[in-house]
């Protein structure tokens, strides 16, 4: 599938994981009731579009293919791995019907430990600007590192 804009991209995502909380999650205990299927934050990333799929039973980084994706020859469940300003993430490739070929990275599953839609997206929306963020370099004292202290604050 060929991605136009973050309004497309949300609408297909949004429609296709409604059909399967609907369908396959239907019943399932991990479902967590007080969340609803919101695709979050999508924009273009290097070659690909990058965003977050929030629904009642996960939240995951989603990477979609553009044009020049080097990973769209690829088959459903092959690994890749993306580099990000934060560092590098491991994505499991995946297929479905109504998307076509799609990376995701799993933040959170089961999704028990957000109480509303509301917290929910407040922790999509951070975890994509942390992702993007250069981490600032910290400078490290002899000191500090002859004590085995750093990263302690």
């Amino acid at each position: 599938m060929q991605w136009q804009d973050s309004g497309q991209i949300q609408l297909a995502l949004e429609s296709a994981f409604n059909g399967i909380l609907k369908t396959r999650m239907a019943g399932l205990p991990i479902v967590n009731a007080a969340l609803s299927v919101q695709a979050v934050g999508f924009a273009p990333f290097d070659e690909d579009w990058l965003g977050v799929l929030l629904t009642p039973w996960c939240m995951n980084l989603l990477l979609l293919p553009g044009l020049d994706s080097p990973w769209c020859g690829q088959a459903a469940g092959a690994s890749i791995e993306k580099h990000f300003p934060y560092g590098t993430f491991a994505f499991t490739l995946g297929r479905e019907t109504q998307l076509g070929l799609y990376a995701q990275c799993s933040l959170f599953s089961p999704m028990f430990q957000f109480e509303s839609q509301a917290a929910a997206l407040a922790t999509a929306h951070a975890a994509l600007q942390n992702l993007l963020a250069v981490p600032e370099p910290r400078v490290v004292s002899r000191r500090e590192l002859l004590r085995g202290s750093m990263g302690k604050r």
